[in-house]
């Protein structure tokens, strides 16, 4: 009888029967558990499969060490290490010589232009590494590079002085888009230090770039060298920019030596065996980083910001000023400038007359060429599915660490977090071990793309929620507990609106990575999965520079784009939330 009611109750009023249902049992658990397995599925599942590969034996299935000994005793390996290891270095350093001075400039001086220096480094942080890449490349080539080119003209030489194609190219190329790190870092350890010290040091007669030198800087010293090593990071898990660069000067590194196993005839495993030995170094330098954040040397006078005063530079504001200009003019005026000029240019190699201008590379990548439209259709709808899952699934792994629901939680807040110590390649690598098999066979169609980019940006969805759902009070769930709502109902009910501002900028930020992301589509894309940064790739080994160019434009116009509303809506701060 009871059941006949509610069957009847179902059919008069299907909404109205379920929100009383659900309301009536808590399934919360049920639904952080589908979670938790979603978790193990993007994380747990490649990296099992990226261990097992690599222990594996070529085409026969035993066990074996043999590929590690492979990696480490092969010299073109252990030359491809060096390369990387030396393009890391010296990527690094450069980081250094760029971030620091201009940290210091726009955080403790009085140097005019801060704010707009600040929004330039920034934004030439959102051009995508690779674009940079092909962009220098169109510069600084020897005979064919733009500057070279005007070098030439003006001084009447037979070849100009710039070769990117070479290691100190690809070092200059990868760290004026790495600084950053730098920069950002040094910038927030540079606002905890008080003046009361440099104050007291100009008292006792030092100069301001000896108080600088000897009081400012070693206070922020673990930031510096912290920046280094996220710098360093970024230069040996790179794919793009380096591989453009440096395989015409036949120099390999790491990430291209994955690459090319999996060219034909493929080794997985050896380059499942690469990978866990690039995974233990990037590990080992971001346990170094941690343990040198915790140090905090910047707060160990009072363990807050202290009072700032801006120091007067006198002229040298704008040598500084200058120099800030010359860095943006290098990483973004000239790199936007050479690709809006190739695109618009029937012939690249030509001076940019009227005889010369043309629209007609931009009607051909968005409308006439079939893998270019498309990639630029996939690369919307990629990026706006991966940003959507990763932000559900972030979103409830840290609600569950935050408020402690589950026992295990600390080994769960440490899983989402586990993709920022694995380069986006090795990310690739697992994915296809682990979903180009039964019984998830997913390679060749859009969802291992998607999966890939969630996985490879989660850190950042999930750190996003957790810092936004640690500044929110829990006595307003608890109240809704007490009347009655389930965990679930008062997640969806209270918390997600009033955390919504900074989960849509979460949202934004993954968003944007995975629209210029390269270094996992490379292994997992087909003919029908085309995404942007792989048409670009795929283009520029065909040498037409002209549609590379061309959709470059677009790819910076999506981006850019996704920026300005962001910054409308959110705030200009909006691209530092994401912790």
């Amino acid at each position: 009888m009871t059941t006949q009611t509610g069957i009847a109750r179902f059919i008069v009023s299907p909404q109205r029967f379920l929100n009383r249902w659900f309301g009536k049992y808590d399934f919360s658990f049920v639904f952080w558990i589908g979670f938790i397995l979603i978790l193990l599925l993007l994380i747990g599942l490649p990296s099992y499969w990226l261990v097992l590969r690599s222990l594996m034996q070529v085409n026969e299935g035993g066990f074996t060490l043999s590929n590690y000994v492979e990696v480490l005793t092969n010299p073109r390996f252990r030359e491809a290490a060096l390369n990387s290891l030396i393009l890391a270095t010296g990527t690094g350093v450069l980081s250094i010589l760029i971030g620091v001075p201009l940290a210091w400039a726009t955080t403790r001086t009085n140097m005019p232009l801060r704010g707009l220096v600040r929004i330039l480094l920034l934004g030439a942080f959102s051009m995508p590494t690779f674009l940079g890449g092909i962009a220098w490349i169109l510069l600084a080539a020897p005979t064919s590079g733009w500057l070279n080119r005007v070098f030439v003209e003006l001084t009447g030489t037979e070849k100009g002085p710039l070769d990117v194609y070479t290691m100190l190219g690809a070092i200059f190329v990868v760290g004026i888009y790495s600084f950053q790190y730098v920069f950002l870092m040094v910038s927030s350890a540079l606002e905890f230090v008080s003046s009361e010290l440099e104050d007291a040091a100009t008292v006792l007669g030092a100069g301001t770039f000896a108080t600088t030198f000897r009081i400012t800087l070693p206070l922020v010293l673990p930031a510096i060298i912290s920046g280094f090593i996220l710098s360093f990071l970024e230069a040996i898990a790179l794919f793009g920019s380096p591989t453009l660069i440096l395989i015409p000067a036949r120099i390999n590194i790491v990430t291209t030596e994955i690459w090319q196993q999996f060219q034909y005839p493929s080794n997985v495993e050896l380059a499942s065996a690469f990978s866990i030995c690039l995974v233990v170094l990037t590990a080992a330098l971001l346990l170094l980083q941690r343990r040198l954040l915790a140090r905090k040397g910047y707060t160990t006078l009072t363990g807050k910001a202290g009072r700032k005063r801006l120091i007067d530079l006198g002229y040298w504001k704008w040598i500084f000023l200058a120099f800030c200009f010359l860095v943006a003019t290098l990483s973004l005026f000239l790199p936007v400038y050479v690709l809006l000029r190739t695109a618009l240019s029937k012939s690249w190699g030509r001076p940019l007359d009227a005889s010369n201008l043309t629209l007609a590379w931009f009607e051909d990548v968005l409308f006439k060429q079939p893998f270019t439209s498309v990639a630029i259709q996939n690369t919307l709808i990629y990026a706006a599915g991966a940003a959507t899952f990763a932000m559900l699934v972030g979103i409830a792994i840290a609600y569950i660490v935050n408020r402690k629901l589950v026992r295990f939680y600390q080994v769960l807040g440490f899983l989402p977090m586990l993709p920022l110590a694995i380069p986006g390649i090795v990310i690739a690598v697992g994915i296809f071990s682990a979903y180009s098999r039964p019984p998830l066979v997913l390679y060749g169609s859009a969802a291992i793309l998607i999966v890939a980019f969630t996985t490879r940006f989660l850190p950042i969805a999930f750190s996003n929620a957790g810092n936004i759902f640690t500044s929110i009070n829990p006595e307003l769930e608890l109240a809704a507990r007490n009347l009655g709502a389930t965990q679930a109902t008062t997640v969806h009910k209270i918390t997600v609106p009033l955390v919504q501002r900074g989960l849509i900028s979460g949202w934004l930020l993954v968003f944007i990575l995975s629209v210029r992301e390269l270094s996992c589509a490379i292994l997992l894309y087909t003919n029908n999965t085309q995404v942007i940064s792989t048409a670009l790739f795929q283009l520029v080994t065909e040498g037409s520079y002209e549609r590379v160019a061309a959709l470059g434009i677009v790819m910076l116009a999506i981006i850019f784009t996704t920026i300005g509303i962001a910054y409308k809506f959110l705030g200009r701060d909006f691209m530092l939330e994401k912790g």
